[in-house]
């Protein structure tokens, strides 16, 4: 039982003890049901304790041509518009436990999907939420709710500078951040907008111009990203903030990065520091801003000679 449908029980245990308490004396028959249904209230809360997180949720909603106010929208954009975003969710959570390529299924689409549970009022939008094949584990974040935040911070962060772009588009999967220009794209094709509200923080387009520089400013020709391998040593691994510095070899130049989600066990590093080697970079540069570096594994340190 998750914290919603315990918080519904307790809700209905109190109406039904009010209801019994104000009841008149004569009304036997009513009085018989609302004491059965409140000792069955009663045995699920004993029965059945918390054991479940929260579903991960978020509204999304849009404004615009297709939009008429709290009416509707147009069916062929909406169903579009929540196909495309919904395609970003599910490419960042897949990436979250390997790099994806760059055609093909996204793995574990079905593991990674979004529900329209309702409408949301104002501006004409979905309540979403995860889809759950099993049982939500109490504690942790699942792939989807990461997933969520990250779609709205990069989404954020095209409204924001070049740096804050960088930051973000440097942990984003190649693969999940097409498929966020095309979600951008849905809209500004559409003169449209949206606003995503996901926990206590939210993202918001105010006109479609904002829209379309958003989407240029993820553009091929403004974000480059480019696969390199580099040759030099380690200086220093921080595994609690997974960040490295990495002093590469002739010049001496340190550069600092992250690692990639999908690498494990970065406290080994410290074992080999100042250790010639080479590495698996993801370069991602804003414009003409400071580039960012992703190590996308580990290196495979060289055999020590007995």
């Amino acid at each position: 039982m998750n914290m919603s449908d315990r918080q519904h029980l307790i809700s209905e245990q109190t109406f039904l003890r009010q209801q019994l308490a104000q009841m008149p004396a004569s009304a036997h028959i009513t009085r018989m049901g609302a004491e059965s249904r409140l000792r069955s209230v009663e045995s699920k809360l004993t029965e059945m304790p918390l054991d479940e997180r929260e579903p991960a949720r978020a509204r999304l909603t849009f404004n615009g041509a297709p939009v008429l106010g709290s009416r509707g929208i147009v069916a062929d954009f909406g169903l579009r518009a929540v196909n495309s975003f919904s395609e970003i969710v599910a490419s960042v959570a897949a990436s979250l436990s390997a790099p994806l390529s760059a055609m093909g299924p996204i793995p574990q689409r079905a593991q990674h999907q979004l529900l329209i549970t309702s409408t949301a009022v104002g501006s004409f939008g979905f309540e979403l939420e995860e889809f759950r094949s099993q049982q939500l584990a109490l504690t942790g974040t699942s792939p989807v709710a990461t997933a969520l935040a990250h779609t709205q911070a990069l989404l954020q962060s095209t409204l924001q500078g070049d740096e804050e772009l960088a930051d973000v588009a440097s942990e984003t999967d190649p693969r999940a951040l097409e498929k966020a220009r095309a979600f951008l794209r849905v809209l500004a094709d559409n003169d449209a907008v949206c606003t995503l509200q996901f926990g206590d923080q939210g993202v918001r387009f105010t006109d479609v111009t904002q829209v379309r520089q958003s989407l240029a400013r993820l553009s091929a020709d403004n974000l480059r990203e480019e696969l390199q391998t580099l040759c030099g040593a380690f200086v220093g691994a921080l595994p609690n903030s997974r960040t490295f510095e990495f002093v590469l070899s002739g010049g001496g130049q340190v550069i600092k990065g992250k690692f990639a989600p999908t690498v494990e066990q970065v406290d080994t590093i410290n074992q080999h520091l100042n250790q010639i080697t080479e590495i698996d970079v993801m370069l991602t540069q804003v414009g003409q801003g400071k580039p960012r570096y992703l190590l996308t594994r580990l290196p495979e340190w060289p055999t020590a000679i007995a």
